[in-house]
């Protein structure tokens, strides 16, 4: 319980920092920075959804709930904030992304029945707590280059790093929302017994998330012009997707588990020795 409650202050302590640097300079509503309210607004939409859901010990709603708060609060910070051409686009990468993920993890939830992840954790106040604050700080973090950016004094004029930002955004966007559909459509006719091997999933063990990083680096190049001081913090957007994804939750936890479905397939293996875990340059095995 130690462990978990000096876990949650860091988590809020490196939220409060962000906000701080993402405030610098930044529009403001209500006498107060437009960035930190969002911040702060992210925190709490969680824990609203949080109560309901351990109440009824589902985790139906988690993702929903984090696409959600991402639609909301960039809406809330574009309109707060100056416009101009380059902060359209940002906000507009940001809302399909969320529009698309949201509604796909949804469907995939609820189809399946649940979620593996927290079969355990939801049983368990603290822990489904701290999992839903994390979500706070996963939306905190990743869309804090374009939330700042949506709220900055710089000129919102268009230039070859928004463009630059909008292909790797769109190149992101379409390889996770392509080996999506690819998993999904294979999950269909192959039953949940057998691994992926087909479409992009030949050439990396986890497509989807080459994308999710990839796109994340888009919008966080598109960003760049417009951010200033401490704002140029929340450019670590892209490197906290990229950790979070291949340290975290996303490539260790699916790793492991298809090494324990799976290790004893010739098949399998031969899979891992010839498929790099993320781009063509990643390691293998």
């Amino acid at each position: 319980m130690m462990r978990l409650a000096a876990a949650l202050v860091l988590v809020l302590a490196l939220a409060g920092a962000l906000a701080a640097a993402g405030s610098w300079q930044g529009a403001s509503a209500f006498g107060l920075p437009v960035f930190a309210l969002c911040a702060g607004a992210a925190f709490a939409v969680q824990w609203l959804v949080f109560l309901p859901s351990f109440l009824a010990r589902t985790e139906h709603f988690y993702d929903l709930t984090g696409s959600g708060t991402y639609v909301l609060l960039t809406i809330a910070a574009y309109v707060a904030g100056p416009g101009g051409p380059a902060r359209l686009l940002l906000a507009g990468m940001v809302l399909l992304w969320a529009l698309r993920l949201g509604a796909f993890l949804f469907r995939r939830v609820r189809q399946d029945g649940g979620d593996g992840r927290f079969d355990r954790i939801k049983h368990n106040g603290p822990r489904f707590f701290f999992t839903w604050t994390l979500q706070g700080l996963w939306v905190l973090v990743t869309a804090g280059a374009a939330w700042a950016a949506l709220g900055s004094a710089a000129p919102g004029s268009l230039g070859p790093l928004g463009l630059l930002g909008a292909a790797l955004w769109l190149a992101g966007f379409s390889l996770e929302a392509v080996a999506d559909a690819q998993k999904r459509a294979f999950r269909r006719r192959a039953g949940p017994g057998r691994f992926i091997d087909q479409g992009l999933w030949r050439f990396s063990r986890h497509p989807n998330y080459a994308g999710e990083i990839l796109l994340w680096l888009g919008v966080a190049v598109a960003a760049a012009p417009l951010l200033s001081g401490w704002q140029l913090v929340t450019l670590v957007s892209p490197l906290f997707v990229y950790l979070l994804l291949t340290q975290v939750s996303g490539v260790p936890l699916l790793e492991r588990r298809g090494r324990e479905r799976w290790g004893d397939d010739p098949a399998y293996r031969r899979y891992l020795e010839r498929t790099p875990v993320l781009f063509p340059w990643s390691r293998r095995g």
